[in-house]
C-alpha cells in the first residue's frame, strides 16, 4: 500500500511538473521569443500563403511558356518537357502533374497530341490521369455518406474507364512506371481488393520502386478510412522509409502516415515515443541528403518539425524551424484558426526545450529579409 501510495505521489509530482513548465514555456513563448536571436525571421515577416520559397524564375517561366504553347494548340513543347527527364520517374511525374493542371484550364491540344502520337506513352498516361480526376471531381471528397448516390454511381461508371486506359497506356512503353501511378490512384475508388491492388503494386514498384507519388497513393489505400488499418498503413510507411536510397525524399512518406494517425487518433494515441523519436531522428538525416530544391521538401520540413516536437526530439525540430525560414503555409500549421501563431508557438518552444543559446549578433538574420521577397 505505501509502495502504490508513493507510486502515484510520483506520478501526479510528475504531472504537475510538466504542467508547470509548459506554462512557464508558453509564457516565454508569448513574451521573451525573439526569434532572430535563435536564427529565425520575425514574427511579422512569417508568410502563412506558402509552404516554401516560390521556384526559381526560370522554371516558372518556362511553365508558363509550356501553358501558353499548349493552350494555343502546340502539344509539342508539353511532349519534349515530359520526356525530357528520360528515366528519372520521379520528377516526369512531376512533370505531368503539371501538364494535368495545364489541361484542367484547356485539354484540346492533349487530343492533338493522342491523334499526332497515338503511341505515346506519356499522352496516353496524361489522358489516363485526367480521368481519375474527374472522376474524382465528380464524388467530390467528402466522405461516403456525405455523397449522393447518383454521384457516386458516376464515380464507379469513370474509374473502371479511367483505369482500362491507363492499362493501354501501359502496353506502349512497358518501362514506364506512371500508367501504374494511375491505377494505384484509382485503386482505392474502384474498391480493388487488397490481391488486385498487390497486382498493380507490384506492376509499379519493378519499374520504379521509389516512387514518391505512387507510395504516397498506396499509403491512402493502406489506411484504415480505406481498405486497410492503421497498423498496415504504418508498417507499409515504415518500409519506405527504411528502403529509401540517400538523396530519395521517400522516407518522408511515414511522416503522411503519423499525419493521418493524428487525424484519426490523437496524438496521444499515435505515438509510441521511443520508436517514433529513433525514426524521427533517422529520417532528420536522410533528409539531410535530399537535393534543398526538392519540391517536397517544404512540407516535409513542416512535418517533421511537429512531429520532433511531439516525441521530445527538440534538436530536430530547431533545425527544420531554421530551415523552413518564414514560410508557414503548411499543414499542420494551416489546421489551425491562426496558422502564424501556431507556427511561431511551435518553433519558440522548440527553441526552450532543445536549450538553444542566442546567436551572436551579427550571425543573426537581417531585419529586412523575409517572405516578401521572391515572389
Amino acid at each position: 500500500m505505501i509502495r502504490l501510495l508513493i507510486l502515484l505521489l510520483f506520478v501526479a509530482g510528475y504531472v504537475l511538473y510538466r504542467i508547470v513548465r509548459r506554462k512557464r514555456h508558453l509564457a516565454w513563448a508569448r513574451d521573451g521569443f525573439d526569434p532572430a536571436a535563435y536564427g529565425m525571421p520575425p514574427r511579422d515577416r512569417l508568410d502563412p500563403g506558402r509552404a516554401g520559397p516560390p521556384p526559381p524564375l526560370e522554371r516558372r517561366q518556362r511553365s508558363q511558356a509550356i501553358a501558353d504553347a499548349a493552350w494555343a494548340g502546340d502539344w509539342r513543347p508539353a511532349a519534349a518537357y515530359v520526356a525530357e527527364p528520360g528515366d528519372h520517374w520521379d520528377e516526369r511525374w512531376s512533370r505531368l502533374d503539371l501538364l494535368a493542371a495545364i489541361a484542367a484550364d484547356g485539354d484540346g491540344w492533349l487530343g492533338a497530341w493522342r491523334s499526332a502520337e497515338p503511341g505515346n506513352c506519356d499522352a496516353a498516361t496524361l489522358e489516363a490521369k485526367l480521368m481519375v480526376r474527374r472522376a474524382w471531381e465528380v464524388r467530390g471528397s467528402g466522405y461516403r455518406h456525405e455523397v449522393g448516390d447518383d454521384a457516386i454511381e458516376a464515380f464507379r461508371e469513370l474509374l473502371p474507364a479511367a483505369i482500362e486506359a491507363a492499362r493501354r497506356a501501359a502496353l506502349l512503353d512497358p518501362a514506364n512506371p506512371g500508367p501504374w501511378v494511375v491505377i494505384v490512384t484509382a485503386a482505392r475508388g474502384a474498391q480493388f481488393t487488397p490481391e488486385q491492388f498487390q497486382e498493380a503494386w507490384q506492376e509499379l514498384v519493378k519499374r520504379a520502386w521509389y516512387h514518391y507519388d505512387g507510395h504516397w497513393q498506396a499509403l491512402q489505400y493502406w489506411c484504415e478510412k480505406w481498405f486497410g488499418s492503421h497498423r498496415q498503413m504504418l508498417a507499409f510507411a515504415e518500409r519506405a522509409m527504411d528502403a529509401a536510397p540517400p538523396g530519395s525524399p521517400l522516407g518522408g512518406i511515414y511522416l503522411h502516415a503519423l499525419a493521418e494517425l493524428e487525424e484519426r487518433r490523437g496524438i496521444a494515441s499515435t505515438i509510441a515515443a521511443d520508436r517514433t523519436k529513433w525514426r524521427i531522428e533517422n529520417l532528420a538525416a536522410q533528409l539531410r541528403q535530399v537535393r534543398p530544391d526538392d519540391e517536397r521538401i517544404p512540407q516535409l520540413r513542416h512535418l517533421l518539425a511537429h512531429f520532433a516536437g511531439e516525441v521530445e526530439a527538440y534538436d530536430v525540430a530547431l533545425e527544420q524551424f531554421r530551415a523552413i525560414g518564414p514560410w508557414c503555409g503548411a499543414r499542420p500549421w494551416t489546421a489551425q484558426d491562426d496558422p502564424v501563431a501556431a507556427f511561431d508557438l511551435a518553433r519558440a518552444l522548440a527553441v526552450k526545450r532543445a536549450g538553444a543559446q542566442p546567436l551572436a549578433a551579427e550571425l543573426r538574420p537581417a531585419k529586412n529579409t523575409g517572405a516578401g521577397q521572391g515572389r
